[in-house]
């Protein structure tokens, strides 16, 4: 799954992951204040929150650019020294443009949280007093809009755009992995659609899991301290009373009970899904014996395997049923949480209708990204049930003397081969 596309996955992962931790401290440590030295950022106590589409033009994104740029260059020329790989411009330079870009539309979101303040806030004085705004303040403030929307939808369009030939070139170098060791696999139940249909579905459930993952995080730390600073004149929570942080606590405790929620009652899908796939491929299989001997795909046997897809589908539609009723409970709950938590500062007029909107905002991506487990649970649960029928099927590879013809060191050769056979990549 991982060693056709990635070089050495575990260790490569690791240290993508300690690489990426060290950049971003890198960055709040000496990297912005880099660019303050060379006159490119703004003083950060001074620097106002971004609400123009101009902000990605501006010399403080630029300076992120090159830093982004030079971590990327850093990290691929480690590994392309360490540990060549034939699909490394891929699976590192290909992974390093979707997380650039998957910043560049968090970074949208907080223009936009931005643009929030300043239209609200003309809305609430047109409101309250008659001329006291130009019709054409209002007009450019929506032209605003239009052009931050307009380069959200060109961000979106060519991650999709990307990501979806990242996904084929990792099915690609499954694809030859396994087709290179086809001999000992083609016996195993199921083999065809474990290299036809599965392939595919783990890279782009991987893909899509990864990018939403990498964008809850990025949407933390993006969102999380602007948060702060918002919620500035928010004191206590309706119930507890004052805590600190009291929006980012209430935040962090909601996901959390909704994290815990699904984890309980969406306990048995994955392995309800993995099976549900084992008898889909048993009664696939006995269709196809039937196409070529007489004796295979008779009544009897046809019946008594649908019967087994038949109960496993029930089991499923159960236990979906009140996974999903716990879930859109939870989410529709969601949607007043930010409301009732300011109810209180609201009512005495603390705050004004541009700062609620952009505390609303910024609450509710900082909530959807804790929630994360949340909203992918049931992808989660088909990736996991993938995952097992692939980490099944290359077993096969890893414990040769098992199968039913291929004894240990062929099967070691045949292995050899394959990672032999990945090294033409397109």
């Amino acid at each position: 799954m991982f060693v056709s596309f990635f070089p050495r996955p575990r260790l490569f992962f690791l240290s993508a992951i300690a690489w990426s931790i060290i950049a971003i401290l890198g960055w709040y440590t000496f990297g912005q204040r880099a660019g303050i030295f060379l006159g490119l950022v703004p003083a950060l106590a001074n620097a106002p929150p971004p609400a123009f589409v101009s902000h990605f033009l501006e010399p403080a994104m630029c300076w992120f650019y090159f830093y982004f740029a030079a971590a990327t260059a850093i990290f691929y020329a480690t590994w392309a020294i360490f540990c060549p790989h034939p699909w490394q411009h891929w699976s590192i330079l290909g992974s390093a443009f979707l997380l650039f870009t998957t910043y560049l539309s968090v970074e949208a979101d907080v223009v936009v949280n931005g643009w929030r303040g300043i239209f609200f806030d003309l809305l609430q004085k047109a409101l309250g007093a008659h001329n006291a705004v130009k019709t054409s303040q209002l007009y450019s403030s929506i032209w605003s809009f239009m052009m931050i929307a307009f380069l959200a939808t060109v961000v979106a369009t060519v991650i999709a755009f990307f990501a979806s030939h990242y996904v084929f070139r990792w099915r690609t170098a499954m694809n030859a992995y396994y087709v290179a060791n086809w001999d000992s696999l083609h016996h195993i139940e199921g083999a065809a659609q474990r290299v036809q249909e599965d392939t595919m579905r783990f890279s782009s459930i991987v893909e899509t899991l990864g990018v939403s993952f990498v964008q809850s995080v990025m949407s933390l730390i993006v969102f999380v301290p602007l948060l702060a600073g918002l919620s500035a004149d928010i004191k206590a929570l309706p119930l507890i009373g004052v805590v600190p942080y009291p929006l980012i606590v209430a935040a962090v405790g909601w996901s959390l009970f909704g994290t815990a929620l699904m984890a309980v009652v969406g306990i048995r899908l994955p392995g309800l899904n993995f099976n549900n796939q084992r008898v889909e491929a048993a009664y696939r299989k006995e269709l196809i014996y039937g196409e070529d001997r007489e004796d295979r795909a008779k009544p009897r046997r046809l019946q008594r395997l649908f019967r087994n897809i038949r109960a496993n589908y029930f089991r499923l539609y159960f236990n979906f049923a009140y996974f999903n009723v716990a879930k859109n409970l939870y989410l529709q709950m969601n949607n007043i949480f930010g409301w009732a938590l300011i109810i209180p500062t609201l009512t005495i007029g603390a705050i004004t209708l541009g700062a609620v909107t952009q505390i609303v905002s910024a609450l509710t991506q900082v909530m959807a990204s804790f929630q994360y487990l949340v909203t992918s649970w049931a992808t989660i649960v088909e990736l996991l049930s993938i995952h097992r029928r692939l980490k099944a099927f290359e077993a096969t590879l890893n414990h040769p003397e098992e199968t039913r013809q291929s004894p240990r060191r062929q099967g070691k050769h045949r292995h050899g081969q394959a990672r032999g056979s990945i090294q033409a990549a397109p």
